[in-house]
């Protein structure tokens, strides 16, 4: 994990992982995990709630640079391969 998650930084940050594209970066590919994770364990409650606070801070962060910058918001929006 931590592997990927400077993989991530570094793809999608020049200044570290306090940057919004980073910190969604790292929130998508833990949704795609915790996901995976549900679907061979059913019947971990936990990993739901994990899964949509998660869900829900990213967010959060998609819409905080949405009103900073459109250009920014739709070009981050492509490279992680979200829809909207």
């Amino acid at each position: 994990m931590k592997m990927q998650k400077a993989e991530l930084i570094q793809e999608f940050s020049k200044t570290g992982s306090g940057s919004v594209e980073a910190q969604c970066a790292i929130f998508s590919e833990r949704i795609r995990n915790l996901a995976m994770h549900y679907k061979s364990h059913p019947k971990d409650h936990q990993a739901v709630r994990e899964l949509l606070r998660v869900v829900n801070k990213r967010k959060a962060l998609l819409a905080y640079i949405s009103k900073r910058s459109a250009e920014r918001h739709q070009g981050l929006l492509e490279r992680l391969g979200l829809r909207k």
